[in-house]
């Protein structure tokens, strides 16, 4: 008796996340997130992979996360093999705000160092949220492959990450600040600077690291604990 109203009320708000006005699909996420049900699930996640407005997708990202995980987890993992970067980004993203570690082996290497800025920024910050206690060095020698790419909003991301998952990414900054690279190595002498000062700003922290390196050259030796990080800022100051 109570099947086709509810139906009704399940299709007119999932078409309402595909109206032309954005308004109307943040009203229509809205009120999918308020009164979760098993039937919206795939239509959320369909809609994170292609709506073009920032404020809808955090509305239905927070919609998924009132659904249960055992519903949303399976979606959203298939949404990373995705060949639209969007999808995965946003796939990436609402996994990071659910919180479940059992999504934690969706997160691969691949979509690590994604070619797409975006889906990798999504990626690092899902890891740093997800990673199981015991693999957080693993997943900081993963990163740390990352230093150097990107602008200035990219690697301040992937600084971040590297920060947040703390002493484990000493000894891999300590390496890469080695590099024979002057981006990386300038990366990793900010993210030691920040690891070291987590309220310096990064503008300043890439600048002065920057200047370090054209300063200072390529390293001639390999770096062992203090050093290249705080040789370097010492001689820069000379």
């Amino acid at each position: 008796m109570t099947t086709a109203p509810r139906e009704t009320e399940v299709q007119r708000a999932l078409r309402g996340l595909e109206d032309d006005r954005s308004s109307v699909r943040l009203r229509a996420a809205m009120a999918v997130g308020s009164t979760p049900d098993p039937a919206y699930v795939g239509g959320l996640v369909q809609r994170c992979a292609v709506e073009p407005e920032f404020f809808v997708r955090d509305m239905l990202t927070w919609a998924l996360t009132r659904h249960p995980a055992s519903l949303t987890l399976p979606a959203l993992r298939g949404e990373l093999r995705s060949d639209r970067p969007q999808a995965r980004s946003q796939a990436l993203h609402t996994l990071s705000k659910i919180g479940d570690r059992r999504a934690w082996p969706a997160i691969t290497r691949a979509l690590l160092s994604d070619a797409d800025d975006e889906v990798a920024r999504s990626a690092w910050r899902a890891a740093v949220v997800l990673v199981p206690e015991g693999e957080e060095a693993g997943l900081a020698g993963v990163l740390v492959t990352q230093l150097g790419r990107g602008d200035r909003r990219v690697q301040l991301s992937l600084s971040q990450a590297l920060v947040a998952l703390g002493e484990v990414s000493v000894p891999v900054l300590r390496a890469a600040a080695a590099a024979g690279d002057p981006g990386v190595r300038a990366h990793a002498l900010a993210t030691q600077r920040l690891l070291r000062d987590p309220d310096a700003g990064f503008a300043s922290a890439i600048e002065e690291a920057r200047r370090i390196v054209a300063l200072t050259g390529a390293p001639r030796r390999t770096a062992s604990p203090g050093s290249p990080a705080e040789g370097d800022w010492d001689r820069a100051d000379r």
